[in-house]
This record gives structure tokens, sequence and C-alpha cells, in this order.
């Protein structure tokens, strides 16, 4: 059962803070699965800290005895103090950190820095589930929604207005808000809000808890497994979070988005009520600057503001964002790769691994790069030949048999190959991919006949084609091989009912004396 599931991603989710419960209900898997994972993991004494460098397909091996976590070197602070002392008001990280700092230099003792001090407070509160003394754990969870109020641009030039949708995010610690607007509230246009967000935030967190909308969420039953969108679950997956979707009809698992959702949209149509924009990217510059205000503005009941308390206690929490952001991209299912070692999509042909040849495989489809899937492994990547290229191939050597011998199937070759055998087999070649929309889509049945010579002869094949002609505009295998078969290229003619048997097709004249 272990085997069947993403052990890899069990572990980093766990590692994380998130029960076993949660990763089951996040990630669609069944909590049995996930806990004989933790279990192993248990046993083996295997933390994420184990497994983060090495690939999917190695994290199996590493569950036995053996691998415990070292003990830091460091003087460990006392976290139920400093949990305490934290919800004080205007009590932070910072001066706790330096309180701590100060006793390890009295006692002798070596401490850690401030980020280490962060993210261990931050695993400390997530292993205990603490929510008692503090609302919200810093650097934990990312709420996001859809604001029920729309603002408008309308075209300079035309005159013509168009609806612009508001995405608000916030993290519910610090309350530090964000809004991107989009021209609609599509898969793509979600998706890139999220990009947007987390470039904002210069950070991600492990929970990114939503509302239950079909670009997220495709079903959530109340009893059983969530079932969340492909490409909503790849993102979070990039940025290392967790998609958690509220429950059904109860806005208060998510009520600092709620609560911020309502007071952010509201100050926004204020600031900007009188006030016109001629295009989303002016409407978007606008809005970045009123965020810097908006959440610059003091706490009418508590101490800093929305900035200051992100900047000093939250930020450092957040997850370090990957190198490059997620790109949005189209998912195609369900395509075969084709004998030649290649899979079509948009008019060309893009290589695979020759192993995956007869297997179906996904591509995902983003602005510049063609991915090929086969599960939930990347089997390789092209860039995107341009939209006005057709019958054209891109191809990784890497995909093709080490044999030197072997080389791509081409119409190229198959007419190289006719011209060694006659004119008859090259007018029935030319004519099977005159009468194809792709030339790849001949590559498959050319070679078929053309392999007929080393069965039966380069002369026979002639023979057998020239014959075939007589009567069929364009043969095939299906037409050529029973000529050879029944030796009716040695002999030149067509015995009775050979016809039907070789499945050829009946001439015009045939038809025209029916009708008569």
């Amino acid at each position: 059962m272990v085997r069947k599931i993403q052990a890899k991603l069990v572990l980093r989710l766990h590692g994380q803070g998130l029960s076993g419960r949660a990763i089951a209900r996040s990630q669609g898997m069944s909590r049995r699965s996930v806990a004989d994972v933790l279990d192993a993991a248990k046993a083996a004494g295997i933390g994420w800290d184990d497994v983060a460098s090495r690939p999917d397909d190695e994290v199996y091996a590493l569950l036995f005895p053996g691998r415990g976590e070292r003990e830091s070197v460091y003087e460990q602070p006392d976290w139920g103090k400093v949990h305490r002392e934290l919800a004080r008001v205007g009590v932070t990280l910072r001066i706790l950190h330096g309180e701590y700092v100060d006793e390890c230099r009295q006692s002798g003792r070596p401490h850690m820095g401030y980020d280490r001090f962060c993210k261990l407070y931050a695993a400390y509160v997530a292993r205990l589930g603490v929510t008692s003394r503090v609302e919200h754990k810093a650097g934990r969870t990312i709420e996001v929604d859809w604001a029920g109020k729309t603002m408008r641009i309308v075209d300079p030039v035309t005159g013509d207005s168009s609806t612009v949708y508001l995405f608000v995010a916030v993290l519910p610690f610090s309350r530090y808000a964000f809004v991107e607007p989009t021209l609609d509230m599509g898969q793509n246009s979600w998706l890139r809000a999220h990009v947007a967000m987390y470039e904002w935030f210069g950070g991600s967190t492990p929970r990114l808890v939503c509302d239950n909308l079909k670009t997220g969420v495709i079903k959530h039953p109340r009893e059983g497994e969530i079932v969340l969108n492909d490409a909503y679950r790849g993102m979070a997956e990039h940025y290392s979070a967790a998609v958690l979707p509220e429950r059904v009809r109860k806005p208060k698992d998510k009520p600092s988005a709620e609560n911020t959702v309502w007071h952010a949209t509201m100050a926004l149509a204020g600031a900007m009520r009188d006030r016109e924009f001629g295009s989303l990217d002016e409407l978007r510059a606008a809005i970045r600057a009123w965020l810097a205000e908006y959440n610059s503005r003091a706490f009418q009941k508590r101490d800093g503001s929305r900035s200051s308390v992100f900047e000093s206690e939250e930020k450092p929490l957040l997850i370090t964002l990957p190198p490059m952001p997620y790109e949005v991209a189209d998912w195609v299912y369900g395509r075969r790769v084709q004998a030649n070692s290649h899979v079509a999509y948009a008019r060309n042909w893009y290589s695979v691994p020759y192993a995956c040849i007869g297997s179906t495989v996904d591509l995902r489809i983003g602005a510049s790069m063609l991915e090929v899937w086969h599960g939930n492994t990347r089997l390789c990547s092209h860039r995107l030949l341009p939209a006005t290229a057709s019958n054209q191939c891109s191809t990784n050597e890497s995909d093709l048999p080490g044999k030197a011998s072997w080389r791509l199937w081409d119409r190229k070759r198959c007419e190289q190959w006719t011209r060694r055998v006659g004119p008859g087999c090259a007018a029935v070649i030319g004519r099977l991919f005159a009468m194809e929309r792709l030339d790849e889509q001949g590559v498959e049945p050319a070679p078929a006949i053309l392999r007929l010579s080393k069965r039966y002869s380069a002369q026979r094949l002639e023979n057998a084609c020239s014959l075939s002609l007589r009567s069929i505009a364009s043969p095939r295998y299906s037409h050529i091989r029973p000529i050879l078969e029944s030796g009716q290229d040695a002999t030149g003619g067509i015995p009775d009912g050979a016809v039907d048997d070789a499945g050829w097709v009946r001439g015009g004249d045939y038809y025209a004396d029916m009708g008569r």
C-alpha cells in the first residue's frame, strides 16, 4: 500500500506540521495509506530532512533502522515559555530571541540565529497544535477567496467597459493582505493570481485555505475524500503548500479572509470611487499602491500595523519561494506514443523516451514549454514549436534508442527505400502519404508495406504493388499482403473471390452497371 502513494510528499507535509488526517484530506489519499507511510518512517527514525534531497523512487529505500535525526548543537529555548510570552501585547519573536541570546551568552552555551529560532518555534506550535493562547500561528496559513464586489475598466478609445473581479488573500496572523484584479474567474486567472500573491508575500506557507470553487476543488462531500483540481494541486505543490478547502457552508473556517475580503474591498472601493481606469495594468498598479498604504495603517486594538507585524514576525517564517515561479499551463490527457517514439500536439510531433512507445501520456502545455508526463513522473520536456509550424518534429536524442543503426522513420526514409524496390512500390507509398493530413500519420503504415520486401523479396513486392494499383486507388498493407501470400504477384492474375478476401474495392464500373 505504501508504495502506491507518494511517500516523499507525505513526509514533507508531515514535516511541515500537517497531521495524517490533514494530509489525506488535502492530497486525496486514504488515511490508511498515509498512516502506513508515517508509521514506517517513525519506526525507521526517518524525517523530512533525511529525504529532502532524494528522488521519489529512493525514498522507500530509506525506510530502515538507523536513520535518526541529529540532535541540535544549540541550546534549546523553553518553547512553552516562548509561546506564553508571545501571546502578550507588544512581545515579538525578535524580542524573545534577543533574550534567549543574552541567556546563552551568560551561560557560555551556543545559540541559534533568528531565522532558525523562528522556524523551530513554528515547528513547536505545529507539533502541539496550540491554539488557545495565540489565535493564529505565524507563517502557517494563507487564506484566499474571490471578493463579492467587482470593479470596471473603460477602454479610452472605444468606450467599452469590462467587469474586473478581485482576488483577495490574507495571512491571518498579521492580517497582511493582497488584492489582484482579473478579467474573469476562470482557472488560469485563479492560478495566475496565486502566483502574483506569492511574489507579493515573498514566500509561501504550508497551508493554503480556499473556498470550494471549481477552479480549486472539484468535489467536497460531507464524507469521503476531497477531489482537488489537478492544476490547483500542482500549483500548491510547486510552492510547498497543501490545499485545505474549508468545509461546505462553513465560512468561519477562514474568518480572516472573510473579514479581510469585506474590509479590504470596501476600503478599496471607497478609495477608487472617483477614479477611472483604462486598462487592467493601470488598475493593478493603483491597487498595488493602495495596498502598501492599507497594510501600513495602524491597528485599532493592537500595536503596530499589518506591515510591521508581517515584516518583523511573519515573513521570516515563510517558506522560501522556488527559483522559478509556477507557470500556468493547460493539460492534454491520454495521448498515445506512436511507433516513431513521438506524440502529436497542435499539428506537430514531440519525442518521448522510446520505452514508452504504445503507452498513453499526458501533456502539460505552458507558455513556452511542453512537458510529457506518465502518471506522477515527468518523462521529458520540449520547447513549444511556433504556432505557425505544421508537421514539424521536436526530438531529444536521448529519447531515441542507443543503437547507432536506428534512426527515426519519416517520409524521406520511406521514399529512399522505394527506390530500391521499384516504381510500383514508389507509387503505392506516395499515394499513402498523399491520403494523410500529416506525413507522420503515414509513418506507421508505410514501413509495414516496405518490410514485406524482406519476407518476399523486392521484386515480388514490386509486382504486388503494381497489381494492386490496377483496382485500388491507394493500396494498403491489407491489400498487398494477401496478393503475396496467395502468389498472385507471380501469375499476374486475380482469382475469382480474391478481391473480397483481400479487401479489394470494386471499381466504378460495377456500381455504374447496378444503376442501369
